[in-house]
């Protein structure tokens, strides 16, 4: 028996700004924790953007 594979999404032009600047935010504060420590609102604007990227993976499809 063949399995068939559904297939893959064409990934959105209009997507990959968004995706640039977020994955942007996430290395600079990324960067800033590193360069003075643990802060209950950085790491909290981490966890935000984080949870930003995830809701647009789902949104996408997993298609950033």
């Amino acid at each position: 028996m063949q399995s068939q594979n559904a297939p893959e999404p064409k990934q959105n032009p209009e997507h990959t700004p968004a995706v640039e600047h977020v994955s942007h935010a996430h290395e600079l504060l990324n960067a800033l924790r590193k360069r003075i420590g643990e802060h209950p609102e950085l790491a909290e604007a981490i966890t935000k953007l984080e949870t930003a990227l995830s809701l647009l993976t789902v949104k996408t499809g997993g298609m950033l």
